[in-house]
C-alpha cells in the first residue's frame, strides 16, 4: 500500500481514534477499544485497520511491544486543531481569519464569559496588559 500524504484532515472516525490516542498516550488496540463506549461495538480487526490508517498518513507512530502493537499520537491535538481550522478557514472563509472569529463571535449561542475570554486571550496575543 503506497504512503499517503500528511497533510490530510481525520475522517469522524480517525478523529475518535485520535481523541483516544491523545488522552491515553501510548496504547494498544486493546487499550483504544477499552475506552470507547460499549455500545460502539468495533471489531478488533476494525480498530487495527483504523490506527494502522492512522499510521499510513502519518498521524500516528508504533512499535512492537511483544506481540501488541503500541502506538502514539505523532501530531498533537493542539497541531491538528491548528491544522483544521487553517484548513476550515482557505474553504470556507476564503483564507480571512477575522471572517472566522467574526463568524464565531456572531453566535447567539456564545456566553458573555466566552466572550470575555476571547477578550483576554486578543489582548493578550496583541500585547495589551489590560487583560
Amino acid at each position: 500500500m503506497r504512503k499517503r500524504k500528511t497533510h490530510e484532515l481525520l475522517t469522524e472516525v480517525e478523529l475518535e481514534f485520535m481523541t483516544l490516542l491523545w488522552e491515553l498516550g501510548d496504547a494498544s488496540v486493546r487499550d483504544v477499544l477499552s475506552k470507547m463506549d460499549e455500545d460502539r461495538n468495533l471489531a478488533y480487526t476494525s480498530a487495527a485497520t483504523i490506527l494502522r490508517i492512522l499510521e499510513q498518513k502519518g498521524f500516528v507512530s508504533s512499535k512492537k511491544d511483544g506481540k501488541s502493537l503500541i502506538y502514539s499520537a505523532i501530531l498533537s491535538k493542539n497541531e491538528y486543531q491548528s491544522r483544521l481550522l487553517k484548513d476550515v478557514s482557505a474553504k470556507l472563509f476564503d483564507n480571512t481569519p477575522a471572517a472566522l472569529v467574526a463568524t464565531l463571535v456572531n453566535d447567539d449561542h456564545l456566553t458573555q464569559d466566552a466572550l470575555e475570554e476571547l477578550r483576554v486571550l486578543l489582548g493578550r496575543k496583541l500585547g495589551d496588559d489590560s487583560g
